[in-house]
């Protein structure tokens, strides 16, 4: 099978054949119609998640798909072979099976029906950007009438956040250079980070700063525009989280997200986009020989919502 992979640590991703892998017990075989890229997938094809989790080469890309069923595992009963399914590649020793390939592997636990008012691009796009939304905002636990700040709101997850948000009766403030679009979504007020800190330009709006941050952007806690937040109020965040002396001495509660995408989680989604009540907001649709490229947008911060690479498969 084409394959994009790491072909040893150290090296870049790059294109190539590779054994079409066997399904094993408790997972599924499917046939890739598309995949989804996360910024993940970056960290990982990096060796930057290495010290946590052993990698083991060949390592195949991607985390999220959706395609046919070719075969099943020992102990699966809930989709069979022909049937069209959408899932995640859950974070497990050993890294190695990913989705950016003909063929890919996926954990039972993580595979669902696709439902028929969605096609391979959409259900592709929701399993590991949507449930981080959900879960962001349920850590926040987001209520109507307030004010919450989604920094970083270009990407996939933040398309998700500011949707669930909006649909809570919450106050959106997004970042991001793209303000039809987040407004499209929900968002009340866009804040360009290029017009200058994003933290005194929310205060110069909501002077006693805002009720909670979902933070989607940057590599350092220094980016995470903590004091845009009230006294008391939570902080939600899926990249490098301050620490608990910076989140005492801003007052505020700081939970890291670590999306676990299963089934019970993604199948809700799934009913919600296909009955338009979440928008599945696909900003780039490409092939598997240019997903590198695609990988190389989002870690630039230029994605604008999720990109999915489709195979003729």
């Amino acid at each position: 099978m084409r394959a994009l992979h790491v072909p040893a640590a150290g090296e870049k991703p790059q294109i190539g054949e590779l054994p079409t892998p066997p399904v094993t017990d408790g997972a599924v075989l499917i046939r890739v119609k598309a995949a989804a890229l996360n910024p993940v997938d970056n960290a990982i094809a990096a060796g930057y998640l290495a010290g946590m989790l052993p990698h083991e080469y060949p390592l195949v890309v991607g985390r999220d798909a959706a395609g046919v069923v070719e075969a099943v595992g020992a102990g699966v009963e809930h989709v069979k072979p022909g049937d069209e399914v959408f899932g995640h590649v859950l974070m497990a020793p050993p890294v190695q099976a990913g989705t950016l390939a003909e063929y890919a592997v996926l954990p039972a636990a993580a595979v669902a029906l696709k439902p028929a008012g969605l096609d391979f691009v959409q259900a592709a796009a929701l399993p590991l950007a949507a449930t981080s939304a959900v879960q962001a905002v349920d850590a926040i636990d987001a209520q109507s009438g307030e004010t919450v700040l989604v920094n970083g709101a270009s990407g996939g997850v933040g398309s998700y956040a500011v949707q669930l948000l909006a649909a809570r009766g919450v106050t959106v403030i997004a970042t991001g250079a793209d303000t039809a679009r987040l407004t499209g979504l929900g968002a009340t007020t866009v804040v360009d980070r290029a017009a200058g800190p994003v933290a005194e330009q929310v205060l110069a709006a909501h002077p006693g700063g805002v009720d909670a941050l979902i933070n989607l952007f940057g590599n350092d806690p220094a980016d995470v525009p903590l004091a845009a937040v009230r006294q008391g109020g939570t902080v939600a965040t899926l990249t490098q989280a301050p620490d608990a002396e910076a989140a005492t001495a801003a007052g505020v509660t700081v939970t890291p997200i670590m999306a676990s995408p299963v089934r019970e989680v993604t199948v809700p989604l799934a009913e919600q986009a296909a009955g338009g009540a979440l928008k599945v907001d696909v900003g780039a649709v490409i092939t598997l020989d240019q997903a590198a490229d695609g990988l190389d947008t989002i870690a630039a911060g230029q994605a604008k919502g999720k990109t999915v690479v489709i195979l003729n498969n």
